[in-house]
């Protein structure tokens, strides 16, 4: 997995127009984690791109009338099967957190990404998605090296109005997965394993 000006390489990419600068002094430090199904508690379909990309049809489901308008977005989702979206390169601000607070500093918007897994507060995530998860943290990491010691939910950044990723997320798992990534890398981010 590899950056190009922000976009992760191979990936599909699906722009948004839901996103600005940073502010001048600002680089990514911050990894924010959210799950989303569109309509609620239902996977697959176009809903989650247009709703990122501003096209999503209120007609389509009752619940959309509620959301169509919404300019959100996130960098990347991950879909159930493990796949990867991607919507807004990392170096720029997607609108993912809305009003939010991390360790005494508002608007994370403005040092942070968005990853959301498709999902509910509930239903266990996959076995695919932890794993692309994982991956994607890692790339992350090596290119925002402050965001290793700071991963969070968005119901940790936004408490009173957020509860995702919800208490079906594996917090143990996952920050597992991403030590034992760390601890298989050699001095130039290489896997040890690599040359076997």
């Amino acid at each position: 997995m590899q950056l190009q000006a922000g976009w992760i390489a191979g990936v599909r990419q699906v722009p948004s127009p839901h996103f600005n600068e940073r502010p001048e002094s600002d680089t990514p430090t911050l990894l924010v984690i959210h799950n989303i199904s569109l309509p609620p508690g239902e996977f697959g379909g176009p809903w989650i791109d247009a709703l990122f990309t501003g096209t999503l049809d209120p007609d389509a489901h009752p619940f959309f009338a509620e959301i169509a308008s919404l300019k959100v977005s996130a960098h990347c989702l991950i879909r159930r099967d493990g796949e990867l979206v991607q919507y807004v390169p990392f170096h720029l601000r997607a609108w993912h957190a809305g009003v939010s607070c991390y360790q005494g500093r508002e608007a994370c918007n403005d040092f942070s990404i968005g990853i959301e897994l498709e999902g509910t507060d509930t239903l266990p995530y996959t076995e695919e998605q932890y794993q692309s998860l994982t991956e994607l943290s890692q790339l992350l990491i090596k290119h925002y090296p402050a965001m290793a010691a700071n991963i969070t939910g968005h119901s940790d950044i936004a408490p009173v109005r957020k509860t995702d990723p919800g208490p079906a997320f594996d917090w143990v798992r996952f920050r597992a997965a991403l030590a034992a990534g760390a601890f298989n890398r050699t001095a130039d981010g290489s896997r040890k394993d690599d040359a076997f």
